[in-house]
């Protein structure tokens, strides 16, 4: 197979592996609490806690809606705004800020488990990144929306 049928097969190759080492990085996270940092955490008076704990859960609740847009946002601008990047590079940006962006949930999990909260909040806070990491994956029809918006690819 010619390098050019390997690029068209699997296009969005890349883009999957930021995601799954999004995914690994929250495994690494929850595997790192339970054998290392478990004997290393703070203990913080419990009322400042639930003020922490609340306003992570408010920020995470935000991050979803903020991230969408975020992500719609970029995705028209990969479609619109001129340039030499080609479409697989201006789409690997919008997975890489996305990503990113919602994978910050896993890491308010990590900051509670450290400030002394219980394995219970860093489960969740690690669910909502994993399910924002499933909802935030590349997209076949996003991809070629944008290769189809710029003709060039």
């Amino acid at each position: 197979m010619s390098k050019t049928q390997t690029n068209t097969a699997t296009p969005l190759r890349i883009h999957w592996l930021i995601c799954f080492a999004a995914i690994l990085g929250l495994m690494v996270y929850n595997v790192a609490c339970h054998l290392w940092l478990q004997d290393h955490r703070l203990a913080l008076d419990e009322s400042q806690r639930i003020l922490i704990r609340s306003i992570f859960y408010l920020l995470a609740i935000a991050l979803f809606p903020f991230t969408k847009l975020v992500r719609h946002i970029l995705l028209r601008l990969n479609q619109t705004m001129p340039g030499d990047d080609s479409s697989r590079a201006r789409y690997l940006k919008t997975i890489i800020v996305t990503q990113a962006l919602i994978g910050i949930n896993g890491l308010f999990g990590l900051v509670m488990f450290y400030l002394g909260d219980d394995y219970n909040t860093l489960y969740i806070f690690s669910l909502l990144a994993a399910v924002g990491l499933a909802l935030h994956r590349p997209q076949a029809d996003e991809y070629a929306a944008i290769v189809h918006s710029r003709r060039v690819d």
